[in-house]
């Protein structure tokens, strides 16, 4: 990336700043799941083996500017303490006497993780005072490494980077940036793409940045039954955006206009509720039942969907093809998420967005099996929809 990282920049025997996104899920006093917090290491280690102090910053959850300690990231501190294998202090707070005082005393090879940054308001406000706060724990240079929220203009990811004297991306920054990069500027063709999840409102802008790049998109989840309802046909109780009717049918109208092929499920799995106590049955799309709704791609669905993406050079996946949480209507999703795996191992380059996707790649056991799992939900939408990002925009320019 054209912006300054850990990856061609020194940073040696300094007290370093660095944003990570520890935002992971807690049972009770534990991290249930601690997929983000791997994704940190290299970064955390390479700065470590550099002789350098390190200074940790994230957020977790939503506490809304209110301390809530069941959001403490003091569970965290202790899941790295084991995978770091070496102390990692902990501060009860983010700013204030006693943080600058526990910042300053660390030495080399030693790290200290805030309290969760969102227990303070000014943390979303990217409140001044706040951001000068927090780039006073760092002798000269921030690192940001949290791309899950690069999409977010807050203290600890935009405003911190005015009062530091240099502000690198991490390793997992650079790695997200060079995947998502790759597939919007330079894809492998064909370049297939598969759109799911519950809403089209919360894709039509990916949806209209993608038909101006891929060669087949592909549309399942509940925000399939919108697309149907948009070609004239029943979708029962399925979940449907009456709003958004109009807005799917000009994508189709878009895509047709630009010899784009969308592809929609033929069928789907159709059930009378969502928490899989009704395991359903697969019925055309053009025959759900009025008192029924879908809750999946069906099996000639997943066929067609396989079928099509064989071949491809690149493949982007963001959202489920139905309620996946539920065993009895996660095979479509399931599905989609094996053949990524094949066809990476094929030689394609394949991207699962974050989110419920990336949930979906774990379940199916293919994360280290496809080419990159992105950490980041909503800053990858942002990216695929071609915006640009506050928090990568905030970085060092590589001077030349």
């Amino acid at each position: 990336m054209a912006k300054q990282s850990l990856g061609n920049v020194s940073v040696r025997r300094e007290r370093v700043l660095v944003r990570v996104d520890f935002n992971v899920p807690l049972a009770g006093d534990a991290v249930a799941d601690d997929t983000r917090i791997r994704a940190a290491l290299p970064t955390i280690e390479k700065l470590l083996k550099d002789e350098n102090a390190v200074v940790l910053m994230s957020h977790l959850g939503r506490p809304k500017g209110q301390v809530k300690p069941e959001l403490s990231l003091s569970p965290v501190a202790a899941r790295l303490q084991e995978l770091l294998d070496r102390p990692v202090g902990f501060v009860p707070n983010c700013v204030g006497e006693v943080v600058e005082s526990r910042a300053k005393a660390l030495q080399s090879g030693q790290v200290l993780l805030l309290e969760n940054l969102r227990f303070h308001e000014e943390e979303t406000k990217n409140d001044v005072g706040f951001a000068k706060n927090l780039a006073a724990l760092a002798d000269r240079t921030y690192v940001n490494d949290a791309f899950g929220t690069a999409h977010r203009a807050h203290a600890s990811t935009v405003g911190v980077t005015s009062y530091v004297d240099r502000s690198l991306g991490g390793f997992l920054m650079e790695k997200e940036l060079r995947y998502l990069t790759q597939v919007m500027e330079k894809p492998a063709r064909p370049f297939a793409a598969i759109l799911g999840g519950a809403k089209v409102s919360g894709k039509i802008d990916v949806i209209e940045s993608l038909l101006g790049r891929v060669d087949r998109l592909l549309i399942g989840g509940a925000m399939m039954f919108t697309f149907l309802r948009a070609q004239g046909l029943s979708t029962g109780q399925s979940l449907v955006e009456e709003d958004r009717i109009v807005m799917a049918k000009e994508a189709l109208a878009s895509a047709a206009s630009k010899g784009i092929e969308i592809m929609l499920p033929s069928d789907c799995i159709v059930s009378s509720s969502v928490d899989g106590t009704d395991p359903g049955r697969a019925v055309a799309v053009s025959e759900i039942p009025d008192d029924l709704m879908g809750v999946d791609i069906g099996p000639a669905s997943v066929e067609s969907f396989t079928r099509a993406l064989d071949g491809a050079g690149t493949i982007v996946w963001n959202g489920p093809m139905g309620v996946f949480e539920q065993d009895a209507f996660a095979k479509g999703t399931l599905a989609i998420a094996e053949a990524l795996a094949r066809l990476t191992d094929g030689g394609a380059v394949t991207v699962i967005g974050g989110g419920d996707s990336a949930a979906a790649a774990r379940k199916a056991d293919v994360s280290n099996k496809v080419s990159h799992v992105s950490t980041g939900g909503g800053a990858s939408l942002e990216f695929l929809e071609g915006k640009e990002l506050p928090g990568v925009a905030a970085l060092s320019e590589i001077r030349s």
